[in-house]
Parts: C-alpha cells; sequence; structure tokens
C-alpha cells in the first residue's frame, strides 16, 4: 500500500476502487463534489458505467471462493486491524465528512464512532456465526445447523452518513464471508475510498471490498448483475420502494431502508427543560439530514405552551456556521438544490396555515456563501399539511397539538411512515403502554434519538423498511447468510432395504 498513491488525495479525481486498486471510469460523465460551507468545488467523481460495476461486481466473484473458505477467525482478525487503523485516522475521516458533507466536525467525529461500534460487533463474528447442534435426535442420527455466505454482496449508501451506513453494511458482510461491491452517494464520496484503503492495509484480500461511483447507471447495473445475490440500500422511500422491487424481482435478498417522519410526544407531566434540549439536538443536529431526526413534536394537552417556554430561546441561541467550527452547532446542507427544497417547505407550511416561529429563511447564516439555512419551528401543523406528511430531511420542526394520550398514539400510528418515535413522560405507565401500541420499529422512552447499538438491530416499520430483516446486530448476521441444516448417521454397516414411508426419528 505504500507503493501506491493516497486514493483521497489523487486531486482530487475520485475514482472506483476494484480489485485493490484504483480505477478511472472511462465513460466521460463527471459530477462535481461540494464544501457544503464554501460551495467551492474540492473534487470531481467519475460516474460509472454499467460496464465498470460489472467490473467491480467480477472482481468481488472472483474473490469469494477463496475468502469464503477463509477461516471466519481469520476473516475477524482483519476487520479488528481495520478497526484499529479507523481508531488511527479517525480525525482524517472526520474531517472528510465535514467537507463534502458539511457535519459539524464533531458530530462527524460522532458518527465515525457508531459506524465503528459495527465493526466491533463484527468482530465477533466466530461466536455470532455459530450454528446449534443436537445429538441423538434419533437413534444414531444427529442434527445440526449452520450459517454460510450468500456470495457477492452490494451496498448502496446515502449522503448523510458517508463512513457510518457503509459500515453498517460491509464490516458485517465481509465477515460472515462475503465480498461486497460499495455505491456511495456521489455528492461526499472520498469516504469509501479511505476505507477501502484502510481495509487493504488491515490485510483484506483484493477484491473482497470495491467501490463503485456515480448514479442511477450504477444502482441499475449492480440491481441486474446476476452474480450479486443481496443488496442493501438506505435512502428515501421511493428510492426503497424501487430497489426493493428490482432486486427481488431478479432473485435477490433485498434490505432497504427507506424514509422516516419521526415523532417526539411531549406529555403534561415530562420534564420540559429535558424534553427541549432533547427536541433542540434531535430535530437540529446534522442540520436535520437525519433519518432519525425527530421532525414532528407532539403536545399532549397542555405541555405546548409550557415546551415552547423552554424550547424558543435554545433554539435562538443556536451555533450555526461551517462544520469546521467546533463551537457551531449545526452546519451546512448538502447541496444548493437540497438547500433550497427544505426552504420550499417552510414556504409551503406557511402557506398551509402553519405559524413560523422561527424562520430559518431569514437566520444571518444564509448570508453566508456556502448551503445554509437557520433552524426553523412551525407551530399548529395538522395531519393534513405536507410540512406534516412529507420527510422534510432538514433542520424544520413542526409541533402538532393533540388533546390526550390516545390522540398522540393514533397520530403516530396513522403515519405512513414508522421508522422512530419517542416519549418524554414521568410516567412508566405511559411509556410502557406508548412503547406497546405503537407501530414504530424504534423507540425511545426519554431519549430523543433511539438509534440501537450495535448488538441490537436497525430497522422502522411501515414504508420505512422493505424486506424482512433490519440492518446490522443479529438481524444483519441473518441477512448476509443463509441457514443449512444438516441430518446426520452414520450405519456400522450397509443395511439392505429401501424407506418408502416418511422418515421419522
Amino acid at each position: 500500500m505504500a507503493e501506491k498513491a493516497s486514493a483521497v488525495q489523487a486531486i482530487r479525481k475520485i475514482g472506483n476502487w476494484i480489485g485493490g486498486e484504483m480505477v478511472f471510469p472511462k465513460a466521460g460523465r463527471t459530477g462535481p463534489v461540494h464544501d457544503s460551507a464554501t460551495g467551492q468545488p474540492c473534487a470531481t467523481v467519475l460516474m460509472s458505467a454499467e460496464e465498470d460495476a460489472r467490473k467491480a461486481v467480477a472482481a468481488a466473484a472472483a474473490a469469494f471462493p477463496a475468502w469464503s473458505r477463509t477461516p471466519v477467525l481469520r476473516r475477524a482478525r482483519v476487520m479488528f486491524r481495520f478497526k484499529e487503523l479507523i481508531e488511527r485516522d479517525r480525525a482524517e475521516m472526520a474531517a472528510l465528512v465535514t467537507q463534502e458533507h458539511g457535519k459539524v466536525l464533531h458530530d462527524a467525529d460522532g458518527s465515525i464512532q457508531r459506524g465503528l461500534e459495527v465493526v466491533e460487533f463484527a468482530c465477533g463474528m466466530p461466536h455470532l456465526i455459530k450454528g446449534e447442534y443436537s445429538e441423538q435426535v434419533g437413534t444414531g442420527v444427529d442434527s445440526y445447523s449452520m450459517r454460510q455466505p450468500l456470495g457477492v454482496c452490494a451496498g448502496i449508501t446515502p449522503f448523510n452518513f458517508p463512513a457510518m451506513v457503509p459500515m453498517w453494511m460491509f464490516p458485517m458482510a465481509i465477515t460472515c464471508g462475503n465480498t461486497f461491491v460499495l455505491k456511495p452517494s456521489e455528492k461526499d464520496p472520498s469516504l469509501s475510498l479511505k476505507m477501502a484503503e484502510l481495509l487493504t492495509e488491515a490485510g483484506l484480500p483484493d477484491g473482497v471490498f470495491n467501490v463503485v461511483q456515480g448514479d442511477h447507471v450504477a444502482v441499475n447495473a449492480l440491481l441486474g448483475d446476476e452474480r450479486v445475490q443481496a443488496v442493501s440500500f438506505v435512502g428515501s422511500t421511493p428510492v426503497a420502494e424501487y430497489i426493493y422491487r428490482t432486486a427481488a424481482e431478479n432473485g435477490k435478498r433485498v434490505q432497504a431502508l427507506g424514509g422516516a417522519k419521526n415523532h417526539l410526544v411531549v406529555m403534561p407531566d415530562a420534564d420540559m427543560d429535558q424534553a427541549a434540549d432533547a427536541l433542540l439536538g434531535a430535530a437540529y443536529g446534522s442540520a436535520g439530514e437525519r433519518c432519525m431526526a425527530i421532525s414532528a413534536a407532539v403536545t399532549v394537552g397542555d405541555a405546548a405552551e409550557r415546551l415552547l417556554e423552554k424550547l424558543l430561546p435554545r433554539i435562538e441561541a443556536l451555533k450555526v456556521g461551517p462544520g469546521t467550527d467546533n463551537s457551531n452547532d449545526m452546519g451546512p446542507l448538502i447541496t444548493a438544490e437540497h438547500r433550497d427544497k427544505v426552504r420550499s417547505y417552510i414556504d409551503l407550511g406557511e402557506k398551509e396555515g402553519a405559524r413560523v416561529l422561527v424562520d430559518g429563511r431569514r437566520h444571518p447564516v444564509t448570508r453566508l456563501p456556502g448551503y445554509f439555512l437557520g433552524p426553523t419551528l412551525l407551530d399548529h401543523a395538522t395531519q393534513e399539511m405536507r410540512v406534516y406528511r412529507e420527510e422534510i430531511f432538514g433542520p424544520v420542526l413542526t409541533l402538532t397539538r393533540v388533546p390526550s394520550f390516545d390522540a398522540a398514539i393514533d397520530l403516530v400510528n396513522a403515519h405512513e411512515y414508522g421508522n422512530g418515535t419517542a416519549i418524554f413522560t414521568r410516567d412508566g405507565d405511559a411509556a410502557r403502554e406508548y412503547v406497546s401500541r405503537i407501530q414504530v420499529g424504534m423507540v425511545g422512552v426519554n431519549v430523543p434519538i433511539p438509534v440501537p447499538l450495535a448488538f441490537h438491530s436497525f430497522g422502522g416499520w411501515k414504508r420505512s423498511l422493505f424486506g424482512d430483516t433490519a440492518a446490522y446486530g443479529m438481524e444483519g448476521v441473518r441477512f448476509y447468510t443463509r441457514l443449512k441444516t444438516v441430518t446426520s448417521r452414520w450405519p456400522t454397516g450397509i443395511r439392505a432395504g429401501a424407506e418408502f414411508s416418511m422418515p421419522t426419528m
């Protein structure tokens, strides 16, 4: 690796990683990568053609036989070394996230940590992948099971977490014995190459991990390639539905995590200081560009005014600016186009009748050259409004008032998304009832962003998840392996005579 120029430093033309080295697509299509805080281009990503994607799959397919036969303990040792290298280069990785996405450095570092936790979990694969054994299920008959890798797996990941979300996928897939092709977002692609370099340095054989840059052309090539056995996706619901349907029609295993409208219910007995602090970070952290961001606050009974008394001055005091300044609470959005889309939702909410209590369109930060928008709070949002129904994916929080606990549950359950939710209350009975009745995949009790730790699994319900398994944790082990069950008998000699009845023990 020392002989090769750093892929990330190879100015800043960002190509593919195939078979252990940088490969530049020749199709001629390119896309700009911007520094979100300045609006200036900082790199050019070379878009892959279908042929480029198939080359990456071919490299992964060629590497699979040897890698799948590599003892799981050796595979885990590569991941242990990868973990050490991430810790060594963590600051560099966080800086790349901040430059291309815009996250404040402390938030970028936190995203590296959450990805690293899945790497740590994958290091335990020798234990996680163990099968089961039953002796003497019948006379002289034993039965046992094993989990074996699928083959070539693909991951299609979003712009908002260019390190964390890929690390939800490939460490699990690789330590299970599969090979992997990553298609990262073309908006912030540098982390994909940095991780490829670190995996190579960790001792991963060439071809086990590959990267294909690009857009829908590369995605469709991966979905249609018969050698790809499983596809993982995180992104918007319309794209998740397309990925799920197309991959499933092509006979692939699919795990497609879609959009969200995450509700935080504030009960009248809640600690309002705690609830306000929770809402502040959950709604405006990472400029709201999180699939687990709280974008809808729901106040029960008379909680609204007491919550707003605490929340409004906190929002006004938020520090917004470049992510390189660690004293800032919130950075820019990813692109000018996305900023303008989020701003249009504020316009829409105002037209729909919501009260704009804090207006991010008029924040002083919008005069900076980057893709900035201030935090926004829309009060009196109703179920009929698009700003309540749709995922905005920006620093816009809506507040909806309901008269009762049951009305809050009905409101959340009626929404098409079921990704994450939280309740803030001092009442254990109310919290327990909420957890039991709510139709959402991830629930927090006095925890604003209930992202499960790596040894549990991540995934929503309804139109927030397509496929049968959630991400990472034991669900990830099951997704990236298939079960084989063996029933074994060793007779002492050749037995004469065929048996025609249903075998029993």
